[in-house]
C-alpha cells in the first residue's frame, strides 16, 4: 500500500499523482510476478485503492499495463540509439570487417532489451491482450509511440550499417518481437524454469535469451549488409 489518501481526483494534477502512483503499483508488481499473474484488483490493492475507483484513472486493467508499455517504449528508444550511436560508424565497413561489426550491434541491441525485463515482458502481452480490451484510441496512442520508436532506432541504424532503412526496421521489429516470444520461453524465475533446469532431458528447453537473440539479429544484419554488397 502506498499510504495514499485516494479521494476522488478533483484536479488534473491529482489526477495524473493518482494515475501515476497506479502505474508505479502495477509495475512494481509486474516485475516481481510477470505481467500474466496481476490483476486489477492487486494492482488496486496495493494503491489502498477500491477496484471500480481505480478504473475511474484508466479503461481497464489492460490500458494500465498498454500505458506502462508506451513509457517503455519511448524509454527503450532513447536509451538503445543512445548506445548505438556510441559505436564506431560502421555504414562503410566493407565485408572482411563487416562480420565483428554487426556482431557488436546486434549485441547492443539484445543486450538493451534484456537488461529491461519488464519491456520484454510486455512487448509479448501487447498484441496478446492489451490491445484487445481498451478503446481503440487508446490504440492509436501506444500504437503511435511504438511506431514512432522503430522508426527513430531503424534511422540510427542506418547511420552506422549499409542497412536500407526498411531493413533496418526489420531488424528492429524482429529484435522486440523476438524478445518478447522468447522471455516468455524463458520464464526467468519461475518455477517452471526451475523444472527446466533441474531436469537434463529437458535442457533444450532452457532457453538463454541475449546469446541467442544476439545470434539472429546478428545474422539478420549480416544477409542485409550482403545484400547490398552484391
Amino acid at each position: 500500500m502506498t499510504g495514499f489518501d485516494f479521494e476522488r481526483a478533483r484536479s488534473p494534477e491529482a489526477k495524473r499523482a493518482r494515475q501515476d502512483a497506479i502505474l508505479v503499483a502495477a509495475s512494481r508488481l509486474a516485475t516481481a510476478n510477470g505481467v500474466r499473474e496481476v490483476t486489477a484488483s492487486a494492482i488496486a490493492d496495493e494503491v489502498g485503492m477500491h477496484k471500480s475507483a481505480m478504473l475511474r484513472y484508466f479503461e481497464t486493467r489492460e490500458d494500465i499495463f498498454l500505458q506502462l508499455a508506451t513509457g517503455a517504449w519511448d524509454e527503450w528508444s532513447a536509451a538503445v540509439r543512445a548506445d548505438l550511436e556510441g559505436l564506431t560508424d560502421h555504414s562503410g565497413a566493407g565485408r572482411p570487417d563487416w562480420d565483428r561489426n554487426a556482431h557488436e550491434i546486434a549485441a547492443v541491441i539484445a543486450r538493451s532489451l534484456v537488461s529491461r525485463p519488464l519491456f520484454c515482458d510486455l512487448l509479448a502481452h501487447t498484441p496478446l491482450n492489451l490491445e484487445r480490451n481498451v478503446s481503440l484510441e487508446r490504440v492509436r496512442e501506444f500504437k503511435t509511440h511504438a511506431l514512432a520508436a522503430v522508426a527513430e532506432i531503424s534511422s540510427t541504424l542506418c547511420t552506422i550499417t549499409p542497412l536500407r532503412f526498411d531493413e533496418a526496421h526489420r531488424v528492429v521489429a524482429t529484435a522486440t518481437s523476438m524478445a518478447g516470444a522468447m522471455w516468455q520461453m524463458a520464464a526467468p524465475g519461475t518455477r517452471l524454469r526451475d523444472f527446466y533446469e533441474s531436469e537434463p532431458e529437458l535442457a533444450h528447453a532452457v532457453v538463454d535469451v541475449e546469446p541467442q537473440l544476439t545470434d539472429i539479429l546478428r545474422a539478420l544484419l549480416t544477409g542485409y549488409a550482403a545484400r547490398s554488397w552484391q
